[in-house]
C-alpha cells in the first residue's frame, strides 16, 4: 500500500516527536507500505525555513534528500494533472501546500498520514 505523508509527519517521523500517535507511526513502519513525500512538502519546508519559522539540522535539499533515502521513502513529484485538481477543489482549506498534497492524494488514490481533519472533507482517506 502506498501513502502520502503530510509535511508534519515526515518532520515529526524523522525527528522522533512523541506528538505521532501509534496508528500513523505503525502505517510508516510497515515494510508493506510504500511512503510517499511530496515535493509540495520539500516546498513548504524550503519556505518555512527561508522566513525563520523552522529549523532544520540540514539545509532542506539534504534533509529531505539524505531522511527521504534513509527511511525507504520516496519522492512524489508534482504534475501537471496535480494542479489541474487543486484548481477544481472547493475552499475547505486555505493552505496551498496541503491543498496541493490533497489533490495529489485524489489524482493518485494514496491515503494521506495526517493529523488535519480537513482532508476527510475532500474524500482523501486519512491515516491517523
Amino acid at each position: 500500500m502506498q501513502v502520502l505523508l503530510d509535511t508534519h509527519v515526515f518532520l515529526w517521523w524523522v525527528e522522533g516527536d512523541r506528538a505521532l500517535p501509534a496508528r500513523a507511526r505503525a502505517a510508516l513502519a510497515n515494510h508493506e507500505s510504500e511512503c510517499l513525500v511530496s515535493l509540495a512538502s520539500a516546498w513548504e519546508l524550503a519556505i518555512k525555513v527561508g522566513l525563520g519559522k523552522l529549523k532544520l539540522a540540514l539545509p532542506v535539499k539534504r534533509y529531505v534528500v539524505e531522511h527521504v533515502a534513509a527511511n525507504g521513502f520516496r519522492l512524489l513529484d508534482i504534475r501537471m494533472a496535480h494542479v489541474g485538481r487543486v484548481e477544481s477543489l472547493d475552499p475547505h482549506h486555505g493552505d496551498p501546500f496541503d491543498r496541493l498534497l490533497i489533490a495529489q492524494a485524489l489524482e493518485e488514490d494514496l491515503p494521506v498520514v495526517t493529523a488535519d481533519p480537513v482532508f476527510r472533507r475532500y474524500g482523501v482517506k486519512r491515516i491517523w
